[in-house]
């Protein structure tokens, strides 16, 4: 059955900072609990989100959908599988 070949998805989250108002809606409504707020300020004075657990992430792309100010997206995280199939085409 194909149900076998099924592999969790991972993500790696990239942040513009410098984008980034600190409104934390990114931190509320991640369900896998990646981002935290950082005790650091942005050029404008907010306090953006930083990754804290990068392994957690399953590529849904919840923060990217809700950042009011585009700071935040994810990139797909391809296995070793998947890397060599898509250097090969």
């Amino acid at each position: 059955m194909f149900f076998g070949k099924l592999k969790e998805a991972h993500g790696k989250v990239v942040i513009n900072r410098n984008w980034c108002k600190g409104c934390g809606y990114c931190v509320q409504y991640c369900p896998t609990n990646v981002l935290e707020m950082s005790s650091g300020y942005n050029p404008k004075g907010y306090h953006p989100p930083e990754v804290k657990s990068a392994d957690s992430c399953r590529n849904c792309k919840f923060c990217e959908l809700i950042c009011p100010e585009f700071a935040i997206f994810v990139m797909e995280e391809l296995d070793e599988e998947q890397t060599s199939v898509a250097a090969a085409t």
